[in-house]
This record gives C-alpha cells, structure tokens and sequence, in this order.
C-alpha cells in the first residue's frame, strides 16, 4: 500500500501482529465525523488496544482512540467512543459465525486514507502463545544474522 495507488497509511497495529496470528484480512469503511476526519489527517490516532464486535448485525469497533482536533470546539467528540464499521451483512454475518465457532477475534490492522475514504483493514486473528512468539522473534533473529554476515562478506 503506497501513495501511487491513492492510500495514504495513517496508523498501523503493529502489536496486533506480535499478539496474533492473522488468518484472513478485509477492508472496512469507518463511520467518523467532520472533526474526526480532521484529526485523522493529522496522524493523530491508536489502535494499539482496539477491537471489534458484533452487535445487532452490525459491526464496531472499541479501544480506538482518535485525539480530538485542536480547531474542533463544540463539535469534537469523545475519542474513545465505539465507532460503527461499514461491511456487506454477509461479510458481517461470517466474521460473526467464525468468532463464536472457532474462538476467533477481529483486531483492526491498519488505517488509512484510500481516494479520499478512511478506511480500517480489520484481520480474523487467532491468539499466539508465549512459545509461538519466542519461535517468531528467534526466526527473526535468525534472518538478522545471515543478512549481516552477508553485508559484511560484500
């Protein structure tokens, strides 16, 4: 994802990637207002510990913290209030089913403008335990390691 194809990345969760493993990624629109977008702009947003649920057949999203816009007075918002998801109700519907039969939880990935529409890429992840993320970090060092000694042979 790059500026040449219209989307300009705002806030990655990079934590989530660490804490879970990520089976399936969607695209999801968000429903935000004026001062939000503003902020949003501004870089000025975390989804370190946010999360979605279900809920009447619609999906939101908690724990996502957009910092109030500066200009904004009376019309800013609360910045930890549950914002609605903009998905098919099939895509709702299945994301729904695969959380409560396989123990799943949707963590939104990353945010980010595309033509001009923010937008949430949420992931269907599954928990990683402490064992599988001491595997991951020594692959990683791994990597490091050959990746320096081949810089240093050039």
């Amino acid at each position: 994802m790059d500026k040449k194809e219209g989307i300009k990345i705002i806030a990655q969760n990079k934590k989530a990637y660490h804490e879970y493993f990520v089976l399936e990624k969607l695209e999801a629109g968000i429903e935000l207002f004026g001062t939000e977008v503003k902020s949003l702009r501004q870089g000025k947003v975390n989804l370190k510990d946010s999360w979605c649920s279900v809920k009447n057949g619609e999906m939101f999203v908690h724990g996502m913290h957009i910092s109030p816009y500066e200009q904004g007075n009376i019309f800013n918002r609360d910045p930890m209030r549950v914002k609605k998801l903009l998905l098919h109700k099939r895509e709702i519907k299945q994301l729904y089913a695969r959380t409560k039969q396989e123990g799943l939880t949707v963590i939104p990935l990353s945010l980010y403008f595309s033509k001009g529409k923010a937008k949430l890429e949420i992931g269907l992840c599954k928990g990683k335990k402490l064992y599988d993320k001491r595997e991951v970090a020594a692959k990683k060092e791994a990597q490091r390691n050959i990746e320096r000694s081949i810089r240093v042979k050039q």
